[in-house]
């Protein structure tokens, strides 16, 4: 038995504003995955104008911060991290070291690969940029109690944890439906 047309049209129309819309938070986890979602989105955002004024692609500039947040890397790590395939990671090294932020040098550990490393005086038009941002949220988190900043460095370290074993097991892509 089929239904009537418009039954149909508004199970359809109802499926497409389930996708169109977020649903309102219900559990005290809902709320944290939407907070995580627009903190994340306007990051982007922020980065990519962050980027644009330094002269850079957004994944050229993610490729500064993993540097800057890891160390000198080998280019097969920053591939796990950032996703991108061995020619992604040759290209966007090849961009960032032609505009001076970076260096390519020999590994001292394995004499096979590379380690690369930035270039700090290139770096300080960039951080300037994020000097800002950063004052102000040490400002905002300084409002809160140490037991609360304890819980967020807690929440944070749980998520690299989670990230880090996906990349061990082989699974880039953080949070992939498999």
């Amino acid at each position: 038995m089929s239904m009537p047309l418009k039954a149909k049209s508004r199970r359809v129309a109802s499926v497409d504003a389930d996708i169109t819309r977020v649903p309102a938070p219900v559990t005290i986890a809902d709320r944290v995955v939407l907070e995580i979602r627009k903190f994340l989105a306007g990051g982007i955002l922020f980065n990519a104008q962050v980027a644009e004024k330094a002269g850079l692609g957004l994944t050229d500039m993610q490729m500064l911060h993993m540097l800057q947040l890891y160390g000198p890397s080998t280019p097969s790590q920053l591939g796990v991290w950032t996703g991108l395939s061995s020619g992604g990671v040759t290209v966007a090294l090849d961009r960032l070291e032609k505009g001076g932020y970076l260096r390519r040098e020999a590994n001292p550990a394995d004499r096979r690969s590379l380690l690369i490393t930035l270039v700090p005086t290139r770096l300080r038009k960039v951080a300037a940029m994020y000097e800002g941002v950063e004052k102000e949220t040490r400002r905002h988190l300084a409002t809160l109690p140490q037991s609360d900043l304890e819980a967020v460095v807690r929440f944070f370290e749980t998520l690299e944890a989670v990230r880090t074993e996906r990349e061990n097991a082989g699974k880039p892509e953080p949070f992939s439906r498999d």
